[in-house]
């Protein structure tokens, strides 16, 4: 079947619309990071670049790095750009972009956010690594999409239970992380289930001047536990980078560095010598 220009549209040159990436810029293993600037920071560890791209907050660099070949891209903050990011991706991999037809083999990513995250239990210091087994959405995106079994409907089940969570809100959904790409690269860092959230304020619990209408969800959230897990952090992303990685086919991961402790009201101002660092780390293992 041939896909319409207006649901998968091009650049002029017939690169991805938003991306403007060709399939031959694109490596197998990509790192998401919502931070545009942190692109360069990373493939400043590269051996080689190959290609810079950017349109808008969409930064790509793709080169090597100990003879792994990689691609780092900017994805912007929230799920609302990652619902773009994933599914041009996805075309870019398995769209031929000439005939707008799917292609008869498939091609699996693997992909690895690396970004910040605010612990939400004490005993997560700020500077830990978190790797999340699983992405637990209450942004709703993935909703809008056939999803089958992939969501831990039995888990959702028990979190709306346990917050006693508002119809008013978007149904939550929970999908794993790829077992493969968390053995590899999360085994030594803390795992459990981190919240993607719609938003940094009001969404995350944070009150400044606008008053909340869930004042005590965060606290429902952090003593929310589940076949001994409990929910370590809360983020921006990860959720549907899960949710839209397993519906396509693809590996995905999500690794942040602990900037702050919701519990503790612990705030990590200098972080960008261990974010190097993380990144270094997951480079290694990729």
């Amino acid at each position: 079947m041939k896909i319409p220009a207006s649901e998968l549209p091009k650049q002029p040159d017939g690169a991805i619309y938003h991306l403007n990436l060709h399939p031959d810029e694109l490596a197998d293993n990509i790192i998401l990071v919502g931070d545009p600037g942190r692109v360069s920071m990373i493939s400043d560890l590269f051996d080689t670049i190959e290609v810079r791209k950017q349109n808008r907050e969409l930064i790509t660099h793709t080169g090597t790095y100990q003879g792994k070949r990689v691609s780092v891209i900017s994805t912007g903050m929230g799920t609302d750009n990652i619902d773009i990011v994933l599914n041009e991706l996805d075309a870019v991999a398995n769209i031929d972009l000439a005939t707008m037809e799917v292609k008869p083999e498939h091609r699996t990513l693997n992909m690895v956010r690396i970004g910040t995250s605010g612990a939400l239990q004490p005993d997560i210091a700020c500077g830990s690594a978190v790797a999340s087994a699983w992405g637990f959405g209450i942004d709703g995106v993935l909703q809008f999409y056939n999803h089958g079994d992939w969501s831990n409907e039995a888990l959702v089940n028990a979190f709306i239970a346990h917050t006693g969570w508002s119809p008013k809100l978007p149904r939550p959904y929970c999908t794993p992380a790829s077992a493969k790409l968390l053995q590899r690269i999360g085994y030594d860092m803390y795992q459990g289930i981190t919240v993607s959230a719609p938003g940094f304020f009001g969404p995350q619990g944070r009150q400044v001047r606008a008053q909340l209408a869930y004042p005590d969800l965060n606290s429902k959230i952090e003593s929310f536990q589940y076949e001994g897990r409990n929910i370590t952090n809360m983020e921006m992303e990860c959720s549907a980078i899960y949710g839209l990685g397993n519906v396509l086919g693809h590996n995905p991961l999500t690794v942040c560095l602990i900037i702050a402790n919701r519990v503790t009201g612990k705030f990590l101002d200098d972080y960008h010598d261990l974010m190097r660092d993380l990144a270094r780390k997951v480079l290694d293992r990729f």
